[in-house]
């Protein structure tokens, strides 16, 4: 058996400096392979580019109420159900004029119309069509915000929801980290919660997973109304999963707003939500092809005047779901 010395198991520096050079380079190619992996989901769009999604949305929302003066009126419980196609035409698709946290993700100039497929609604006098309902004109800024909506008033409250929801998936992917994403990464977000609460200092804070990538179809509708998977050829999404909770900054014993205090009311309570969404956004176009979302969310809140004359409490407790789903193909008459 031959041994070796010392310095024939080390080998010559000349040899130890040509195998560290190619670890080195090793390390750097690997780095750079992973690199290359990222992908931007933001939604690349052109303008005349028109798209078609149906949505889905169910809610259910219990309210109790009580005055310390007079018997306050409860709505109960309300049940809300909407189904609806929402027509997108973009009409510009801005680049960014230089450097931004946002990177290279453009502005879109968008106009969505919404037509009602629920019999009940269509019957309403005031549910109106895709040619009498105005259309609703909005802005995607290049971190996700909506800026610029006009129009939305307009709908009925059904349509309302139903643009909102739509609006908050297609739009989601905004705010991902702009230098892209790759499978297995999580990050977190905060954001402030936009409707108006009688809680001050409510946000969401949300964890987010890029779980892996699937096979994944759009829609199409036939003549009959009726949604099966489309034969366009298949693509390949990246499924997104994030949870989110609601959560109070400010104290249950003083949450009162800017806008109650200055109209000499005060607020206390407490407010919780979770949600669910998933998403599935197709690594070629980054269009939203398919999301879901499920809610829970309640509030506890007494509103009183500063003198406590009076002061009103209620407690409302809401469940949602909702589906969105990208349709190809639709009737020349749907729209």
């Amino acid at each position: 058996m031959t041994v070796m010395s010392p310095s024939q198991q080390l080998g010559s520096p000349k040899n130890q400096a040509t195998k560290l050079f190619a670890a080195v380079l090793l390390l750097l190619s690997s780095a750079a392979t992973n690199a290359s992996t990222r992908v931007d989901l933001f939604p690349k769009l052109h303008a005349g580019q028109t798209l078609t999604y149906v949505i889905t949305y169910h809610s259910d929302t219990q309210t109790k109420t009580r005055s310390r003066v007079t018997l306050a009126a409860s709505p109960g419980q309300t049940t809300l159900n909407v189904r609806a196609l929402l027509f997108l035409d973009v009409l510009d698709v801005t680049a960014p004029a230089g450097k931004s946290k946002s990177g290279d993700r453009a502005t879109i100039h968008a106009r969505a119309k919404l037509q009602s497929l629920d019999s009940n609604a269509a019957a309403s006098p005031d549910a109106g069509t895709t040619a009498t309902l105005p259309p609703v004109d909005f802005t995607i800024l290049p971190d996700g915000r909506l800026d610029k909506i006009t129009g939305l008033d307009a709908l009925t409250p059904a349509l309302q929801h139903a643009w909102q929801q739509w609006a908050a998936r297609f739009a989601a992917s905004a705010a991902y980290p702009p230098e892209g994403l790759k499978p297995a990464q999580k990050w977190k977000s905060q954001e402030p919660e936009h409707t108006p609460a009688p809680l001050a200092g409510l946000n969401w804070l949300r964890e987010s997973t890029y779980v892996r990538n699937e096979p994944c179809r759009p829609l199409r509708m036939n003549e009959q109304g009726d949604f099966a998977t489309s034969d366009q050829p298949q693509q390949t999404c990246a499924v997104i999963l994030t949870t989110a909770a609601l959560k109070q900054q400010s104290k249950p014993k003083d949450a009162t707003p800017d806008e109650y205090r200055v109209r000499q009311l005060h607020t206390t309570g407490a407010a919780r939500g979770q949600n669910k969404t998933i998403l599935y956004i197709s690594l070629t176009t980054g269009l939203v092809v398919r999301a879901t979302d499920e809610a829970d969310q309640s509030m506890s809140v007494t509103i009183a005047k500063f003198d406590n004359s009076n002061q009103l409490h209620y407690d409302v407790e809401a469940k949602s779901a909702a589906e969105i789903q990208q349709v190809t193909d639709t009737p020349p008459h749907s729209r």
